[in-house]
């Protein structure tokens, strides 16, 4: 059957079609490799989080007993324990620096035992968390946190004991510990904190002497910035990492700003307190 002049053949149409949304899909990937290579000419050097970090909101360190809830579960009748295992030749400094800032906020029953696999601690350590005396009865306590010396190769914690897996590692247990403090962040912020702690904890305890060079130097560059290592607020990327220079003894001859943020983290009353181990 002949087709009319104004006729067009629907293999033709459909034909036209693909190609019209083959086109289109062409400059999509265009546009998107566009924005690629622009993303990779420009260095990450380039990229400074300073103005988003001044811009995150932080929250006062200020958590209550609704907060406590809200972080770790409301279990009706019974005091929330965290019980830490650690080993006193490796005692972990940041403990008591976190144990002194929830001393602050809450009403906290704290303990210290020594386990079996242990043959000494010396004293200072079973009094690290001071003199306990237990004024109240158990149910008025907010926080239970249990310390027992023992003969593990990292420090491991345990908050519900019966069916919680050991959080292990030092840098791991003062994460967990300082986010009961209610501090929060935005995603670039909480990053850069994880970041410091795993390079205090991997580089510049465990790391070669280069290594924590490259470290204190990337420090001093960040503190000319912010007062403190992340942003003008006290984070856990200060408290482990003021721990480890002070544990392995590698405060001499540090650069002025690191020197500064020492002393500014030292002012304050929880630092004293792990200070007072180290003599």
């Amino acid at each position: 059957m002949p087709m009319y002049k104004d006729e067009v053949d629907p293999s033709l149409q459909a034909l036209e079609s693909r190609q019209e949304e083959i086109l289109k899909r062409l400059y999509e990937l265009k546009a998107a490799v566009d924005g690629l290579s622009k993303m990779i000419q420009t260095p990450d050097a380039d990229f400074d989080a300073t103005n988003i970090i001044q811009a995150d909101e932080h929250a006062p360190l200020t958590a209550s007993a609704a907060d406590l809830d809200d972080l770790l579960g409301k279990d009706y009748g019974a005091l929330k324990d965290i019980v830490i295992n650690a080993n006193p030749s490796l005692p972990p400094l940041s403990l008591l620096v976190l144990h002194s800032l929830l001393c602050e906020r809450y009403k906290i029953l704290s303990a210290i035992h020594t386990h079996s696999s242990v043959k000494y601690v010396p004293e200072q350590l079973l009094k690290c968390f001071g003199e306990q005396t237990r004024k109240q009865s158990r149910h008025e306590y907010q926080l239970g946190l249990t310390l027992i010396w023992k003969d593990v190769l990292k420090p491991q914690m345990k908050f519900s004991v019966q069916t919680m897996c050991p959080i292990e590692g030092e840098g791991n247990i003062a994460r967990f510990l300082f986010s009961l403090l209610g501090q929060k962040h935005n995603a670039v912020t909480a990053t850069l904190i994880d970041s410091w702690v795993d390079t205090a904890i991997f580089q510049l305890k465990e790391g070669s002497n280069k290594e924590r060079a490259a470290v204190l130097r990337s420090m001093n560059t960040a503190l000319g910035k912010t007062s403190w290592l992340v942003g003008s607020e006290l984070t856990v990327a200060d408290v482990v990492t003021w721990c480890v220079l002070r544990q392995t003894e590698s405060t001499n001859a540090v650069p002025t700003n690191v020197q500064k943020w020492l002393k500014s983290c030292e002012n304050l009353a929880p630092f004293q307190s792990a200070l007072k181990l180290l003599k």
